[in-house]
């Protein structure tokens, strides 16, 4: 079954790219590896604010990482688009690097990042299955309650 078929049965529609709100750009590539910048999690398009163990639980958490990876895969499409390539032909996810706005006292980041990680495992299969990291920190861009950047290798 190709990526795209897995998404339709999962009914996920993938987003276009969203503009970069500061100095960078989307993607690169650099060889068969794409590198996409860090995408916010997003609530009806705007920036969904919240720091967990405050103000949010890890199981929100966790919805609004699984949101942040619908949103890396519609970039990761255009950027496989840019390099003539679609989704079938990622390689393999490599990294995924997850920034999870939380108190000082929180410890379930690994958690909330696995919203993310679940989905793409769901979608790519043992090609998914990626490195990853995650952090707690103080305070994300407009707010938002969780940041992921990814990795992936094209064939």
């Amino acid at each position: 079954m190709s990526i795209y078929d897995k998404l339709s049965q999962l009914g996920i529609v993938l987003p276009p790219v969203s503009v970069p709100a500061a100095a960078y750009v989307p993607f690169v590539q650099t060889g068969n590896l794409i590198f996409l910048s860090g995408h916010i999690a997003k609530q009806d398009g705007k920036p969904w604010v919240g720091q967990l163990g405050l103000t949010m639980t890890t199981d929100e958490g966790k919805v609004a990482a699984r949101a942040v990876a619908v949103d890396l895969l519609g970039t990761l499409a255009a950027a496989c688009l840019a390099a003539g390539k679609t989704l079938d032909d990622v390689k393999r996810i490599v990294k995924v690097l997850s920034l999870v706005n939380s108190t000082a006292t929180y410890t379930e980041q690994h958690l909330v990042t696995n919203g993310c990680s679940e989905l793409i495992g769901e979608i790519f299969g043992p090609v998914g299955a990626h490195a990853r990291s995650a952090f707690g920190v103080a305070q994300l861009p407009m707010g938002a309650c969780v940041e992921i950047e990814l990795i992936a290798e094209l064939s």
